[in-house]
C-alpha cells in the first residue's frame, strides 16, 4: 500500500485538497479532525485536569486552550505529549484497517509532516501549496484569525519554500478547485491509482 503524506501550511489549500482526494475514493486520514475528536472525547479529562483555563461551565473551549499555549512553549509541550500519542495510535489503526481491507493508496493529511519527522513514516511526500498573499488572505478570513495569530502560527511551521523543496510532489492551490482536482488527478495517475 503507498502511503502519501499530505502537508502545507496554513491556509494553503490542504483540506480542500484532501477533500479532492475522498472525492476520487482515496482514504485520508485528517490529523486536525482526530485532534478535534481527541478533544472531545479520549482525552478530555485529562485535558480538564492539566488546562483547567479551557473548560467553561464543563465545556472545553479550542479558543481559549489556542490562547493560553500560543505563547508559551512548555504549555505546548504538556499539550502535545497528551494529544500525540493519541493520534499516533489513530493514525496506525487507520494504516492498519485500509491495509486489511487491500487499499493500494491512503493518504495521512498531517500539518506538521516534516516538523514532526513523520515524512519518514511515508512513501511520498506531496505539499500543497500558494503564493504568501494568498495564503494570507484565506487566513485572515477565518474566525478568530488575527495577522499575530497568524505569524505564531507560521513560526513553528517549516517555511512553504523548504517543504516544496522536502516534497516528492507539489500542487499549487492558488488556481482554483478545478486545477486542483486535475492535478490530484494527475497525481494519481502517476501512481497507476
Amino acid at each position: 500500500m503507498i502511503v502519501v503524506g499530505l502537508t502545507g501550511s496554513i491556509g494553503m489549500g490542504k483540506s480542500t485538497t484532501a477533500a479532492l482526494f475522498r472525492e476520487e475514493g482515496i482514504a485520508v486520514h485528517d490529523s486536525d479532525a482526530t485532534v478535534h475528536r481527541i478533544y472531545a472525547e479520549q482525552a478530555r479529562f485529562h485535558l480538564a485536569a492539566e488546562f483547567p483555563q479551557a473548560f467553561t461551565n464543563g465545556f472545553f473551549d479550542r479558543t481559549a486552550l489556542a490562547a493560553y499555549v500560543l505563547g508559551d512553549t512548555n504549555a505546548l509541550r504538556r499539550l502535545e505529549a497528551i494529544i500525540h500519542p493519541l493520534v499516533s495510535a489513530n493514525r496506525s489503526d487507520f494504516l492498519a484497517k485500509e491495509k486489511k481491507q487491500g487499499s493500494r493508496l491512503c493518504v495521512l493529511d498531517v500539518p506538521l509532516l516534516f516538523e514532526k519527522g513523520l515524512d519518514a513514516s511515508v512513501d511520498i511526500s506531496l505539499v500543497v501549496t500558494a503564493p504568501s498573499e494568498v495564503q494570507k488572505q484565506r487566513v485572515l478570513q477565518r474566525p478568530g484569525m488575527t495577522p499575530e495569530k497568524l505569524q505564531s502560527v507560521l513560526a513553528r511551521q517549516l517555511s512553504d519554500e523548504e517543504k516544496r523543496k522536502r516534497a516528492h510532489w507539489i500542487i499549487d492551490t492558488s488556481h482554483g478547485i478545478d486545477r486542483a482536482r486535475r492535478d490530484v488527478r494527475a497525481f494519481l495517475r502517476s501512481l497507476g491509482a
